[in-house]
């Protein structure tokens, strides 16, 4: 196994304006590591209650991702959120969240997946991603999600996250939040001082911008006639992003500005229908024709 991400796995119930679907697949370790196996082998590290749908865990393992780490409760429920986008779908209006087998919850990586070399740490309280950094050895890339929850409420915990990882992907509020800088090269520039490598901020329709040691890189998002369901996009980025650098087995400079347009590529699969729905009809030779599509688009 070249990857291995800590997050959820959750049931969600999803309103846009091209409908609704109820208990459907969800969570940020299930788009990341649907959206990394598509490059390299992903293993998944995370809780799911006794009543979540076995279709669905043999949706991943259709995808060879090692499930080895997701622990079972059979006397709990699946963690659910419930969220409704409307207009410009730019953002979630959360309508519930029930935490279910998450409440108390603390990850526990496999011993045989503690060194590996490449890891991500999906949006959590920063107290669990501390405790999951405890129990790796020698991972040679390892990057990070957060939330504003966490940046209003753990700030000193989640800047001691930052200090022991080597990349952060977070979105632009997310950045002022954390720097008071209302400008994103800045916000990323202060960013890289607190500890990271590399800096991803997400930029939602209007691309990503990269920051790291080595330089600057801004691409945009890849442009689409319709977006049904935004759930997961940036899990989705976060996915391609590292997948395609696991399966590079590189963090040079050069291939993390390709990995940022594979995860573009990737993510604006996603949002084409809900839940995996899209990624379940599409094969690796599909991103590659699309990043070609893409490269012709950014290229002048």
């Amino acid at each position: 196994m070249d990857l291995l991400v800590i997050g959820t796995v959750a049931l969600d119930d999803i309103e846009t304006p091209y409908g609704t679907r109820k208990d459907i697949v969800g969570g940020s370790a299930t788009y990341f590591s649907y959206a990394a196996s598509f490059f390299t082998t992903v293993g998944v590290v995370g809780a799911v209650g006794g009543d979540f749908p076995a279709e669905y865990l043999d949706l991943l393992r259709s995808r060879e991702i090692d499930l080895s780490g997701l622990e079972v409760l059979a006397d709990k429920q699946s963690f659910h959120w419930a969220g409704r986008y409307e207009g410009s779908m730019e953002s979630a209006q959360t309508l519930s969240t029930d935490l279910n087998v998450l409440e108390n919850y603390r990850p526990v990586v496999p011993e045989g997946s503690q060194k590996t070399s490449f890891a991500f740490l999906a949006n959590a309280e920063p107290s669990l991603q501390l405790s999951v950094l405890d129990q790796l050895e020698g991972t040679r890339f390892l990057v990070c999600d957060t939330m504003n929850l966490w940046i209003n409420n753990y700030l000193d915990g989640l800047k001691q996250v930052f200090a022991r990882v080597d990349g952060i992907v977070i979105n632009e509020g997310e950045a002022v939040m954390l720097t008071g800088i209302d400008n994103v090269v800045a916000a990323a520039d202060a960013l890289l001082e607190m500890g990271p490598h590399t800096v991803i901020i997400k930029r939602g329709g209007h691309g990503s911008f990269l920051r790291c040691r080595e330089g600057r890189f801004a691409i945009p998002a890849y442009p689409l006639t319709a977006v049904k369901d935004p759930t997961g996009a940036g899990d989705s980025f976060a996915g391609g992003f590292m997948g395609y650098l696991a399966s590079r087995k590189s963090t040079a400079f050069a291939d993390l500005k390709r990995a940022m347009a594979y995860g573009t590529v990737v993510a604006s699969f996603d949002v084409e229908d809900f839940s995996l729905d899209s990624f379940r009809r599409i094969q690796r030779c599909d991103i590659e024709s699309r990043l070609g599509q893409f490269e012709d688009y950014v290229r002048f």
